[in-house]
């Protein structure tokens, strides 16, 4: 039983679909029921965010019934979850995701990951970023059949590559590289799942379409149904481009070895991510002559389960308090 079952939850958003299935995958771990709330200010109020206040016209996040958590996500988002937290008080346990760049109180606990240099009394870290990706879900798609994936000899190796970004430029060298790689594993007899998104570079789209040219693959690059998941669940291992941290920590779901490689730049913070990764041995660098190994894997990380256990124990210990003599003062002078 998961530790919230039964609960109702809102989810205070952007809209965007990173942070969406973050603060979805924090809930359905929770086991709430949950409804969205996308917060879209314009003009001075999307300015202002995080500090200035909720739009006027986002009336319908601050009436009751409230519900028993809300999980709020994203710099234009923050503005409403602190109006949800100021008005609902402890009726609403509310939780950040992401560093709201704000002030400590503005929810009952901030989330943020480890390589991330926020700390305080309502802060947790973890090492990986919440998703939706669950042993559970990945099982279901592993034994659901799809003609073309399951046609591909093993081992099959899910190629997730990401683009350029501000820390991060995918060079022609690079992408050199890059499809060197993919040869040197088809070389050993893998085959190839491979999803590009919109931020990869042509250059790159080209060299790994010509590395692929004579290996069995499956090439996923925007057209029709995006089998990303599906991907993930029936990988015998996953090559993931350093770029994004999301589409690292959904591998890590899977239970199978994860290698990770870096394009051009980076950043402090990406540095701190993956060096921590490869110390505790959940990924492992992608060289250019990778030896594709399949008996290493860290078994699966899931942060959205250890968020949602530290939410459900911090309610417990609220409803306790607010059960005692004083707690149940405290609640009456906020009320008044």
């Amino acid at each position: 039983m998961k530790p919230l079952e039964g609960a109702t939850a809102w989810l205070i958003t952007d809209g965007k679909a990173g942070h969406e299935a973050q603060a979805q995958g924090v809930a359905e771990a929770l086991g709430a029921s949950y409804e969205w709330r996308r917060a879209a200010p314009t003009g001075i109020a999307r300015m202002l965010a995080p500090w200035g206040p909720a739009p006027k016209d986002e009336t319908w996040q601050c009436a009751p019934p409230w519900p028993d958590v809300a999980i709020g996500i994203g710099r234009t988002a923050m503005p409403a979850l602190s109006r949800l937290h100021r008005l609902a008080g402890p009726a609403t346990f509310t939780v950040a995701l992401q560093d709201p760049r704000t002030w400590a109180r503005i929810a009952d606990l901030i989330w943020v990951p480890e390589h991330d240099r926020r700390r305080g009394s309502n802060v947790i870290t973890t090492l990986t970023a919440p998703h939706r990706f669950t042993p559970a879900m990945l099982d279901a798609l592993r034994a659901q059949p799809h003609a073309r994936i399951d046609a591909l000899p093993a081992p099959r190796v899910m190629v997730a590559i990401g683009g350029d970004a501000q820390a991060w430029r995918f060079t022609v060298d690079d992408a050199a590289r890059l499809a060197s790689a993919i040869q040197a594993m088809g070389g050993q007899g893998a085959s190839f799942m491979v999803t590009t998104s919109r931020r990869t570079p042509a250059v790159v789209t080209t060299a790994v379409s010509r590395a692929l040219q004579t290996l069995p693959h499956v090439l996923y690059t925007g057209e029709g149904d995006n089998p990303y998941a599906r991907f993930l669940a029936k990988a015998d291992a996953i090559l993931v481009t350093a770029d994004s941290v999301s589409m690292t920590c959904e591998a890590l779901a899977s239970g199978r070895p994860v290698y990770v490689f870096r394009p051009t730049g980076g950043s402090d913070k990406f540095r701190r991510f993956h060096d921590s990764l490869q110390a505790c041995g959940a990924t492992r660098p992608l060289e250019t002559d990778c030896h594709l190994a399949l008996d290493w894997a860290h078994r699966p990380i899931l942060a959205a389960d250890l968020i949602a256990r530290a939410i459900a124990e911090r309610i417990l210990n609220r409803r306790r308090y607010i059960g005692s003599p004083s707690g149940a003062k405290c609640l009456t002078d906020v009320r008044k």
